[in-house]
């Protein structure tokens, strides 16, 4: 069976980080399926989609490393050309990626215990996200 869902998010930008972990059960537990794979992919190309220890210093950590990997003040043709300033945040979702594959066993995500999905907005803005949830399982 295959089973889907678009999510919407608010996000505020510049890697702002969201725990979906309960918006993505949710979809898995909707579906009715037992066991399967779940895919979870941000729609767009300035975000992502990870796993991480949703925690505030871990979050922060995270923020800062991706300055650090692609800082917002760098000089990008992407900008140059569009004039959107938001070059570095392609760089960090390209990186990053738009999506996870998560199995499932007895209805639930099988996750570590401090392991959640969370959908990184990089872009250089508030935006409203959507990330689609695609279930495949019995």
């Amino acid at each position: 069976m295959v089973y889907g869902k678009k999510i919407i998010l608010q996000t505020h930008g510049f890697s702002d980080i969201q725990d979906i972990t309960q918006g993505v059960q949710q979809v898995v537990t909707d579906s009715q399926c037992q066991a399967g794979i779940v895919t979870v992919s941000a729609i767009g190309s300035t975000a992502s989609v990870t796993t991480i220890e949703f925690e505030p210093a871990l979050v922060q950590d995270m923020q800062e490393q991706l300055e650090k990997f692609a800082s917002r003040s760098m000089h990008s043709r992407h900008s140059q050309t569009w004039g959107d300033d938001n070059g570095f945040s392609h760089l960090r979702a390209s990186f990053m990626g738009p999506g996870i594959t998560v199995p499932f066993s007895d209805g639930k995500l099988v996750l570590g215990t401090w392991q959640q999905i969370v959908v990184i907005d990089h872009d250089n803005r508030p935006r409203q996200r959507q990330v689609y949830i695609q279930v495949l399982g019995e």
